[in-house]
């Protein structure tokens, strides 16, 4: 069985020291991003009838500390992709994360959560999807476990805080990540950016 993810990609964030850790990223997981970021520029650019292009993390700010998750995100932008919503699949050490972000760097984001304010679509994503306001840590909570009033409170935020952000999608733990064959995890990726693509319209509406 031939699986995409393999425990040697997470226990690069086990690598101590910036250096060492960006060789291990660079060797093991940037491939995997780039092949990632091809097949779904090109889905996204199907499904939305824009260009989408990859970005893949480089860290560059980093003089010290070594990144502690990495990412491909797609976006309608050659030049960048923090400025809009847009859409990621990357690792922590403990999982992998599919997810659509707004993220404090966007620009519009108080219009973006008024819209959000008005939809029920929230509701109505698959209860295995996870909800953030914190795109720099690695928790989120189910959907099932939210209430309206919790929802709301993390999309007022969003809204009224300038360091607030929405992050939505999935997480697949790594001990299932490593198990899962390749099929399976191009599956899920697919029928998770097919659920999030009609928040992501409204989020993008004029």
């Amino acid at each position: 069985m031939t699986t995409f993810w393999k425990e040697r990609d997470f226990e690069v964030f086990e690598t101590p020291g910036l250096e060492e850790r960006m060789a291990a990223l660079i060797e093991r997981v940037r491939p995997k991003f780039a092949e990632l970021g091809k097949e779904y520029s090109s889905f996204f650019s199907g499904k939305t009838g824009n260009e989408f292009f990859p970005h893949i993390a480089k860290h560059l700010r980093r003089t010290i500390n070594p990144p502690k998750d990495s990412w491909v995100a797609f976006a309608p932008y050659k030049r960048g992709y923090k400025a809009v919503p847009h859409f990621q699949i990357g690792l922590w050490e403990s999982h992998v994360f599919i997810i659509l972000a707004v993220i404090y760097e966007a620009t519009g984001k108080s219009k973006m959560a008024e819209q959000l304010l008005k939809t029920e679509i929230i509701h109505s994503l698959p209860d295995d999807f996870v909800i953030a306001g914190d795109h720099m840590k690695p928790e989120a909570t189910s959907l099932k476990q939210l209430g309206q009033e919790e929802i709301e409170r993390l999309v007022i935020r969003l809204r009224d805080v300038k360091k607030g952000e929405f992050v939505i999608g999935r997480h697949i733990p790594r001990e299932q990540a490593v198990s899962m064959p390749e099929k399976d995890f191009e599956e899920l990726v697919d029928q998770t950016f097919e659920e999030l693509l009609p928040l992501y319209n409204i989020l993008t509406q004029k």
